[in-house]
């Protein structure tokens, strides 16, 4: 035996190659597949949000009108909430799949929704968003995206396996996702770390380098103004409305990460602990919820003088109006749109169905323009950074709340970046603090031998 041969020692196995899938045939239609139902889920995704603003136009524009008042009257909210709430109870009772998950538990991601429960979800849907509830389009795009995509692969494949059905579930909700939102990055990162591909200790992982990553971006910035040489950017220059962050905003970074996780992590808990007893009494509950939310809108329309819309529906439409006419709305206005919008948010939690975003965002951006009525704090720095905040503590997805609220202000978003990611963690860390561990189960008993 030669002196180089090795005794005993057995060849390493080789490493399976982990993209030899993307070399089949079977993957290249699958992306064909995929591609196809992009486009239909897409056009579908944008069909249901024009349905739900027709179906808010129709109601508290044209119905008033044609039934001959000059304008909705006060009362308007009430029959309609009322009337929706009765229809969302119908609906989860009687229809298969509960009308959807529920949103005070989360954004939840997990599983596709079967052909037999997508009527019901459409349906609640529809009556919670068009009739004014306060509660996102997100959460049925997903799942509708998900089952329809799954239904239709086992309609053009039959007994295609589980994992080929997992994945086009995953596009179908990708598409339908990125359409509500605008952004397929943004949908991306939105699935992703709501439905754990990148595994359950990606939030943990990524959160201190997303900090240590805005705390250095504040110091160049201070470097550069406090020396006169600017750092090197990928920013075009001359482009940002807003003025770069400084310390004082840092400082706010950290009031608002702290308030919005108070508040969201109230919001929460609250809304948990109504769930179970309007479960319990559906159909009398139900339309009760919408008669509260319906009340504090028009409390709030009263006492200001503003529109319902500031605290009725989802916010998407409203959150620019918000943020524009932001010099019209006084410190009151502000703070009582924020009782009854967090009021109303929470109700419609329990008792509807939809998604938890948008009105989260809206609150988030009303409290920050609430605050920079106070000293040191930018409007539009105040918006972004509670538009994060708000977002995490309820979402607890700290890289989607990033890029939900620096994609939504566009240039001013990129340069308030570090100022949001702050926000973002101080708020995603003391919710979580706040939020008790879920129970361990109790160990099972041994019998004596």
């Amino acid at each position: 035996m030669s002196s180089g041969e090795s005794v005993g020692v057995p060849a390493a196995a080789p490493l399976p190659d982990p993209f030899a899938p993307l070399r089949t045939r079977g993957y290249l239609v699958l992306l064909l597949i995929a591609a196809v139902l992009g486009v239909v889920l897409s056009a579908g995704a944008y069909g249901f949000l024009r349905a739900v603003d027709r179906l808010q136009k129709a109601l508290y524009t044209d119905l008033p009108s044609g039934l001959g008042f000059h304008g909705a009257p006060p009362w308007w909210p009430l029959p309609l909430l009322g009337l929706a709430g009765l229809l969302v109870a119908l609906i989860v009772q009687y229809l298969p799949g509960n009308g959807g998950h529920q949103p005070a538990e989360g954004l939840h991601t997990s599983g596709v929704a079967a052909a037999a429960e997508l009527p019901g979800i459409l349906l609640a849907a529809l009556a919670s968003l068009g009739f004014g509830a306060v509660i996102g389009p997100e959460a049925p795009l997903i799942a509708l995206g998900g089952g329809v995509a799954v239904y239709a692969i086992r309609l053009l494949r039959p007994g295609v396996d589980a994992k080929t059905q997992a994945v086009v579930g995953a596009a179908g909700s990708f598409a339908a996702i990125s359409a509500l939102l605008g952004s397929p990055l943004l949908g991306a990162f939105l699935l992703m770390e709501a439905s754990g591909l990148g595994g359950p200790m990606m939030g943990v992982v990524l959160l201190p380098g997303l900090l240590a990553s805005g705390v250095g971006a504040l110091i160049f910035t201070g470097l550069g103004d406090w020396t006169g040489v600017q750092a090197s950017t990928l920013t075009i220059p001359s482009l940002s409305v807003v003025r770069p962050p400084d310390v004082a905003q840092f400082g706010w970074a950290l009031v608002i990460g702290l308030a919005a996780a108070l508040a969201g992590t109230g919001l929460h808990r609250l809304s948990l602990l109504a769930q179970p007893r309007v479960n319990h009494r559906r159909l009398l509950l139900t339309p009760l919820a919408g008669l509260v939310v319906a009340g504090l809108a028009i409390a709030y329309a009263e006492g200001t003088g503003k529109a319902w819309s500031d605290v009725l529906f989802s916010g998407q439409a409203e959150l620019p109006h918000l943020l524009v006419d932001s010099a019209s709305y006084s410190v009151g206005a502000l703070l009582l749109l924020l009782v009854c919008k967090w009021l109303a948010y929470c109700v419609s939690l329990a008792a509807f169905r939809g998604g938890p975003i948008f009105p989260a965002m809206f609150l988030g951006a009303a409290g920050g323009i609430a605050l920079s009525h106070l000293p040191g704090l930018p409007t539009i720095a105040g918006a972004a950074m509670g538009i994060g905040a708000l977002a995490v503590a309820m979402l607890r997805l700290p890289m989607t709340s990033v890029l939900l609220a620096t994609l939504l202000l566009g240039q001013d978003g990129v340069t308030l970046m570090p100022l949001v990611i702050v926000a973002v963690v101080v708020a995603h860390v003391i919710s979580s603090r706040l939020t008790p561990p879920p129970a361990t189960p109790a160990p099972s008993a041994t019998p004596a031998s």
